[in-house]
């Protein structure tokens, strides 16, 4: 039975409290495996809006280097799908088991929707006809503590809208 006093201590922790402690512990084991969480720099070279015209007009694989937000993360056994959001707009990568190896688990289990990743690989088509990027190598640029909105509410307080505007240029 839920009490009155348990319903207001429940009332009064933000959404999301409990993920952001997972996220900050994360934090911590990259730190403590030596990993830095937050590096100086990175230099993509492409673009996700480059790298699908470019792959259209040549219909061949090339090397690309892309930096990006990851906004959504699809597990299919040994094999992983991500999207990840530049300033151009949206691609998809993919990444297996058998190319990261043991970086593998990492990318599964200790990267997040709202992280920035660069990666570096090549773009090829998908059986559905989506350009994707298939990681050979990775690199976590930076972090994210809080994560972002559901997906498919959105951002639905304008309040919220307003005042945290940042998220809301993130989502939309």
């Amino acid at each position: 039975m839920i009490t009155k006093k348990s319903k207001e201590k429940n009332m009064s922790t933000p959404l999301g409290s409990n993920e952001r402690e997972v996220r900050i512990e994360k934090i911590k084991e990259l730190r403590a495996q030596g990993i830095n969480p937050y590096p100086n720099r990175y230099y993509p070279t492409h673009y996700s809006q480059a790298i699908k015209t470019q792959f259209e007009q040549k219909e061949e694989s090339f090397a690309v280097n892309i930096a990006g937000r990851v906004m959504l993360k699809r597990g299919f056994g040994k094999a992983l799908f991500m999207t990840l959001r530049d300033k151009e707009g949206d691609i998809q990568i993919y990444a297996t088991k058998e190319d990261l190896q043991e970086n593998y688990d990492y990318l599964r289990k200790k990267i997040d929707a709202g992280d920035i990743l660069g990666v570096k690989g090549s773009p090829f088509k998908t059986h559905k006809g989506e350009i994707t990027v298939h990681v050979k190598e990775f690199t976590l640029l930076s972090k994210a503590i809080n994560p972002l909105p559901e997906k498919f509410h959105g951002l639905t307080d304008t309040e919220t809208r307003y005042r945290q505007r940042y998220v809301d240029m993130i989502v939309n």
